[in-house]
């Protein structure tokens, strides 16, 4: 009890980028979309003072990982859910945990996050590189500040439309779920929040990542010159699909930088 107490009134810290949600009616929402069974192993990131695991340990699952880097934190969620064996708390980095180290047969992965704000986009790309395909989730439920959310789900000929969006939107199906206030956290931050739903697709899945990567870095570095330039030594890939190399980088489509990955080596 005494740990319990030491951490109620513990301050975030501001290099783990610790935004705690306070709001319930907010957690009631993102806890309606996330539907799991006896079967779903659900690995939350960043639990925090487990306002939203609370909810999680209700549900039906076959394992519960929280995965927290705050030291204090964990030791504090590891005396909460002691009773209950299948609830296994980790007191790691995301970044760096083996995630594929929790696979199990016949099993659904879940990952839900109200992601630390300043990793959230490296934990991404972490989640969707790799020639791989499917991967080890079955759906991610994320929480990004609202200008990095509007970036991975931006459509081309967006300004915010850009190598995060086309990665993004190459391996899952995007949905916005529901925007998050700044009002609902604490500290408050400077920029709301939004949650969004990812769903692996396979349209995508013999890929090579490297190659998607390598034009996508060329086409954005500078985004605003017409791709005759920046993508010149792919010319003999944009004249097999007759894409006009008058267009800019951010007038090409997911299905275009995919299809134009197939063809370069």
């Amino acid at each position: 009890m005494k740990q319990q107490l030491s951490t109620s009134s513990k301050l975030p810290k501001k290099s783990l980028g610790q935004n705690f949600i306070k709001d319930e009616n907010f957690l009631l929402k993102i806890n309606n979309y996330i539907r799991t069974n006896h079967k779903t192993i659900v690995i939350e990131i960043g639990p925090g003072k487990g306002a939203l695991t609370k909810y999680l340990a209700q549900k039906y699952f076959s394992k519960l990982y929280l995965l927290e880097k705050d030291n204090l934190l964990s030791l504090n969620l590891i005396d909460q859910y002691s009773y209950n064996k299948d609830i296994i708390v980790k007191n790691v980095d995301a970044l760096h945990f083996n995630f594929k180290s929790l696979i199990k047969k016949e099993k659904k992965i879940i990952i839900i996050g109200n992601l630390p704000f300043n990793i959230s986009t490296q934990l991404l790309y972490k989640w969707l590189e790799g020639n791989a395909w499917p991967p080890f989730y079955s759906e991610m439920i994320l929480m990004f500040q609202k200008e990095v959310a509007e970036r991975i789900i931006s459509k081309n000929k967006n300004k915010k439309y850009g190598k995060l969006s086309i990665i993004a939107q190459s391996r899952c199906k995007v949905e916005k779920i529901i925007k998050a206030p700044r009002t609902i956290f604490y500290p408050k931050p400077k920029i709301d929040g939004m949650i969004l739903k990812f769903t692996p697709i396979m349209k995508y899945k013999n890929i090579k990542f490297n190659n998607l990567q390598l034009l996508l870095n060329a086409s954005f570095k500078y985004r605003r010159k017409k791709i005759k330039t920046s993508l010149k030594d792919f010319k003999i890939a944009l004249d097999k699909l007759n894409i006009d190399k008058n267009l800019r980088a951010e007038d090409l489509t997911v299905d275009d930088y995919c299809r134009l990955s197939y063809l370069i080596s």
